[in-house]
């Protein structure tokens, strides 16, 4: 019996070899075809570099620097542009791409830059072509309203977050390659639902600002919940979390019913005191009326983006100890 076994089996493989299929003992890469991505051909792929239509930004989500170059992600413009310098005026920008509805954030690992596509539910994929960029892959059905994508550099991955989900999509970059792929979703069962603008990776530990009055404190690995920060009504509606220096500093859109009334960034040295209230205020030092959103850190000092003020859509300041200085508007 043992022996016809043995014997079919040899039978099958010659038929695969045959057939022109090769035989492996197993399939390491293949779990990383989770949710395959659309390739773009270089001749389909639309064309980067032309110069930024617009004077103004409406409703800049994240400002970041990328090698050398500078990037504003422009949501309501539905666009990405770059330069290489903040010191330019907007219209002497270029378009990185206009073929994005609503995007949020965008990161890189030095070969590859991963966008968020929110409204149209995708990751995209893009490389550097000489001076301009080129879109090479897509990635659909990311979720619900993709809203936040981070490169971490400790595991050598891209996470993003499905806002609507409590799904963090993770993606990777293949060994001398400038493939991505859909890597593994890892899920938070309580945020499915809820609406989560972003999350902060401290080392092997994640953070989810959500709209559920908490913080939650997960494992990177796997998401299991680690610690829940309760928060008052008022400040509910938190955008993004930055840890700078001891302090925490939050951003925070709405209440817990929505009213832009609210918003604020804030600073606290302790989450646990936030359900009483134990947090600084530094809304003032920013004029104040608009809506901060994300906090970022390039060339020694930190940007805010805001929205909801004409002229005041990106901020510089630096911190020194516990001191806010050198506040400054830069678009």
């Amino acid at each position: 019996m043992k022996q016809k076994i043995t014997a079919i089996l040899m039978l099958f493989l010659l038929c695969l070899s045959i057939a022109g299929i090769s035989y492996q003992e197993s399939a390491p890469d293949q779990d990383f075809y989770l949710r395959p991505s659309i390739p773009v051909a270089a001749a389909a792929a639309p064309r980067s570099g032309q110069a930024n239509p617009y004077p103004t930004l409406s409703v800049p989500t994240c400002i970041t620097k990328l090698m050398d170059t500078y990037f504003i992600v422009d949501c309501y413009h539905d666009q990405i542009i770059y330069s290489d310098s903040l010191s330019r005026p907007l219209k002497e920008w270029r378009v990185m791409t206009d073929q994005i509805s609503r995007g949020h954030t965008l990161a890189s690992d030095g070969l590859v830059y991963l966008a968020d596509d929110t409204e149209n539910h995708s990751i995209l994929v893009f490389e550097k072509a000489g001076s301009e960029f080129r879109l090479t892959q897509r990635f659909p059905e990311i979720g619900i309203r993709p809203h936040f994508v981070v490169y971490d550099e400790n595991t050598a991955l891209f996470y993003a977050l499905s806002s609507m989900t409590g799904e963090i999509y993770v993606f990777e970059r293949l060994t001398d390659s400038t493939q991505v792929v859909l890597k593994d979703i890892r899920r938070v069962d309580s945020l499915n639902g809820v609406y989560v603008r972003s999350f902060t990776i401290l080392e092997d530990e994640i953070y989810f600002v959500s709209g559920n009055s908490s913080i939650l404190r997960a494992r990177l690995s796997d998401l299991e919940i680690l610690e829940e920060y309760r928060v008052g009504a008022e400040i509910a509606g938190m955008i993004q979390m930055e840890k700078i220096e001891e302090d925490y500093y939050i951003t925070v859109s709405t209440d817990l019913y929505g009213s832009q009334d609210y918003a604020t960034i804030l600073r606290t040295p302790d989450l646990h005191s936030l359900a009483t209230g134990g947090y600084e205020d530094l809304y003032s030092l920013f004029i104040g009326g608009g809506t901060p959103y994300y906090i970022g850190y390039m060339d020694g000092h930190y940007y805010l983006t805001e929205h909801r003020i004409p002229r005041h859509s990106v901020w510089q300041f630096d911190v020194e100890g516990r001191e806010i200085q050198n506040i400054k508007t830069v678009y």
